[in-house]
């Protein structure tokens, strides 16, 4: 693992019911990616290579569309290190979840 990035997608919906639906499916994507992820109140954070972190960013975009929001916009952090050693979820938050 060389990369963690950590995405807040915001779609530009009327309710926020309508908000919660797409950032679930946009959750359930991740989710579908196999890769570890931790979801938070703000954003969601995910952790593996940097090339398909940058995919994964950019196809959050499109399933927020796609799901029905006319206009999305995201917040994303990338933590990256060519030769690895980016600190983990599990080093970042497990102590405060214990």
């Amino acid at each position: 693992m060389n990369a963690s990035v950590a995405i807040q997608v915001l779609p530009h919906v009327d309710t926020d019911e309508e908000v919660i639906r797409i950032v679930d499916e946009v959750i359930a994507y991740i989710k579908n990616t196999g890769l570890n992820y931790y979801v938070g109140p703000c954003e969601t954070a995910i952790e593996g290579e940097y090339e398909e972190l940058m995919e994964i960013v950019k196809n959050c975009q499109y399933i927020a569309i796609k799901a029905g929001c006319p206009k999305v916009a995201a917040y994303v952090k990338i933590s990256f290190a060519p030769e690895g050693g980016v600190l983990t979820i599990e080093k970042k938050v497990t102590k405060h979840h214990l």
